[in-house]
């Protein structure tokens, strides 16, 4: 009897955790739905329910940090396992400023989210992962974790940390099963809650502004979980040099 795995998506919005929980769940994953707002959850159950995909919501506040570890407990003992951690939350007030008008309560404002929930929730799942010796945690952030972006600042430095931490993590686990990896979007999210933010009232985008498809990037991250073959991947692709 093959038991099934459980893929937990931290941050499940319309867009990207819409499109992670279709593709695991196909594969016979076991979806956990973690987003702040229960009702939005709780419809996308519904939906994957109609597709044959066991999701279950989980509501919860992840800026709360010392609720994380019972949260993770609450998917555990609903599911058993997890097996794969996605975590990508975009809050809907995480605003950009400029490095000459940053200063530290406005950077403290953003490493709750960025920064610390992402090392709590690997912390909180690492000794079941570790004890198995098997399980993928990726980490998605902004194109600004990796390249510098003049009066783009503030999410950068926080999701910069939290990339070194998830790639220095993966450097002491990978040899006993574990992976941990980091994916960065230069684009606006089809179908997100960003993207229906940035086009309300039938306002347009910036034609500089590449989009993607969140399909896409749900696929480069079932890859990267499955394959190992790299701990890193941007999207859209950089251009070769």
């Amino acid at each position: 009897m093959t038991t099934k795995k459980t893929i937990a998506i931290f941050g499940a919005g319309a867009g990207l955790g819409a499109s992670l929980a279709t593709r695991f769940g196909r594969e016979g994953y076991r979806v956990a739905l973690v987003a702040r707002s229960a009702e939005p959850l709780e419809k996308r159950v519904a939906e994957l329910a109609e597709e044959g995909i066991e999701a279950v919501a989980f509501p919860a506040d992840l800026t709360d940090l010392s609720g994380i570890p019972a949260l993770i407990h609450s998917i555990e003992e609903r599911f058993g396992t997890i097996d794969v951690a996605i975590y990508s939350p975009v809050p809907s007030n995480a605003g950009f400023v400029s490095a000459v008008d940053l200063d530290s309560a406005k950077l403290q404002s953003m490493t709750p989210i960025f920064t610390y929930a992402p090392v709590e929730v690997s912390h909180a799942l690492l000794p079941g992962m570790l004890a198995r010796g098997d399980g993928a945690i990726v980490l998605v952030t902004g194109l600004t974790a990796v390249v510098t972006v003049p009066g783009v600042s503030g999410v950068g430095p926080a999701m910069t940390a939290a990339r070194n931490y998830i790639l220095t993590l993966n450097a002491e686990v990978a040899g006993k099963g574990v992976f941990a990896g980091s994916v960065s979007i230069g684009a606006m999210i089809e179908r997100s809650t960003g993207m229906r933010i940035a086009t309300a009232g039938g306002a347009t985008l910036d034609p500089r502004l590449p989009t993607i498809d969140p399909d896409v990037i749900a696929e480069e991250i079932r890859n990267l979980v499955v394959k190992r073959d790299r701990v890193e991947v941007i999207l859209p692709a950089p251009p070769q040099s």
